[in-house]
């Protein structure tokens, strides 16, 4: 074969793939659990990314069409509903190790996702991001839509041969139409590292609210407490100067070593929906767990119901990847009749969907019985939950 008989093949393969990639209908698995359906393919993966971004489609200069740039993952996408249809802004990770983000789009929120033709191009500040990643979407009162994601910028005060040292701080971009992006400051806090900042949708006593995660390095929280709310009230300037915990790290819980928000909360009339993960450490690494709470819906730094255990962990195919065993959220969006899509990360790897609603999410928070710390205690919670069911 000549080289551009090769590159013609392989073209049509590669295009030919993805468009089966393209079509794959996807459907709940069930029974399920009642509080959520998981659904059966991955929504998002590397191969979703656009031939034009992995390959020179020009066969004078590639003739062999062969991938220049290597995709490796796409993962912990934030989310939101934009002009009637289903957005994610997706954490998409090259070959290189460096992420960008880049907007999915969707008619049903669950199958047929796409790409935008390009990715967003994110401004920069004057100290450059070395990497960005784990962005969530806030529509925020103010009329903006927020962009809080994690950028990382090598430590200088690493020894010369260490590599790995980083500071991890809050960016901030805001649009008004998934377009035109424009950059604001790093968020300012007392804590050395900040990751996994999420801003609040409304306005508190006249005041942007922040939920952060407080932490001593890069990679351990140390002394940081947990999830915690902090206020500005200029948030071209944002400096909070006080962070309160409101999900405290617990001993040998799903989240002992670190917790942190995963999207923005969702408003109901009995409070606000929080989805979080928690981190614990195990004899085969870290374990990433998604996990649920409602905070008061006039005081959002009261936590009024807080199930025991996990939402939602890792299982079959999703407990491999990057990083395996991981699952991750920091994107969900509530439909208007009430029905809520969560989009999670399995393994730092590819994109999920699940399937709930507002009435089901709230029973599951406020009528399963909170963690009480202790084996002997989880025991009288079963032995409650036989006993009524015998009785019954």
């Amino acid at each position: 074969m000549t080289t551009s008989e090769i590159f013609s093949s392989r073209l049509q393969q590669l295009e030919a793939a993805q468009q089966e990639l393209f079509q794959l209908r996807n459907e709940p698995i069930l029974p399920g659990n009642g509080i959520y359906e998981r659904y059966r393919y991955p929504v998002l993966t590397a191969a979703h990314t656009p031939l034009s971004w992995r390959y020179d489609l020009n066969p004078a200069t590639n003739p062999y069409c062969m991938e220049r740039f290597g995709i490796n993952a796409t993962f912990n996408a934030g989310a939101m509903k934009w002009q009637g249809r289903y957005i994610m802004m997706v954490r998409v990770e090259g070959a290189d190790r460096k992420s960008f983000f880049a907007i999915a789009e969707s008619a049903d929120g669950i199958q047929h996702w796409r790409f935008r033709n390009t990715p967003v191009a994110l401004p920069e500040t004057e100290v450059p991001d070395v990497n960005v990643y784990d962005i969530r979407l806030t529509e925020h009162a103010d009329g903006w839509i927020y962009g809080l994601f994690c950028t990382e910028r090598k430590d200088p005060q690493a020894p010369p041969g260490d590599m790995s040292s980083a500071i991890a701080q809050c960016g901030i971009v805001r649009t008004k139409d998934l377009e035109q992006w424009e950059r604001l400051p790093d968020l300012i806090t007392s804590s050395p590292q900040q990751r996994n900042v999420v801003l609040h949708p409304e306005f508190v006593n006249g005041q942007y609210a922040f939920y952060t995660r407080p932490q001593d390095n890069f990679i351990e929280a140390g002394s940081g407490g947990g999830i915690a709310v902090g206020y500005t009230k200029d948030i071209t300037h944002p400096v909070v100067s006080t962070e309160t915990v409101i999900d405290p790290r617990q001993y040998h819980t799903i989240s002992e070593l670190k917790n942190g928000q995963g999207p923005a909360p969702l408003k109901t009339s009995e409070g606000w929906l929080h989805l979080a993960h928690g981190v614990r450490n195990t004899a085969a690494g870290l374990r990433y767990v998604l996990y649920m709470f409602l905070t008061d819906l006039h005081d959002i730094t009261k936590v009024i119901a807080k199930p025991a255990g996990y939402f939602m962990a890792p299982q079959g195919e999703e407990r491999i990847g990057d990083v395996s065993n991981v699952l991750f959220c920091n994107g969900w969006i509530a439909d208007d009749n009430g029905r809520v899509l969560i989009y999670y990360a399995s393994s730092d790897t590819r994109m999920h969907v699940a399937s709930s609603s507002i009435p089901r999410l709230l029973d599951y928070v406020k009528h399963t019985a909170a963690d009480q710390l202790r084996s002997g205690k989880s025991v009288e919670t079963l032995l409650g939950i036989i006993e009524k069911n015998i009785g019954a």
